[in-house]
């Protein structure tokens, strides 16, 4: 399951990040968005989702959500 489908106001533990694209890998693990840590969406959005990583608020697109699973 990936972050489109998470219920709103619930923690997950992300499992893995299913991209090809190394500069998206990247700029996720800069957020501090990888395997094994905690991720919950705050509300969806038109073409994405508010999460919170590590007690911050991020934006994420719709092609971003498609790549956390959880």
């Amino acid at each position: 399951m990936n972050l489109l489908n998470a219920t709103p106001g619930v923690e997950y533990i992300i499992k893995s990040i299913e991209t090809d694209d190394e500069e998206l890998d990247s700029f996720l693990f800069t957020l501090g968005c990888y395997s094994g840590e905690p991720i919950t969406v705050i509300q969806h959005i038109k073409g994405g989702c508010v999460v919170v990583i590590k007690d911050a608020r991020y934006n994420i697109d719709k092609e971003l959500a498609q790549a956390i699973i959880i």
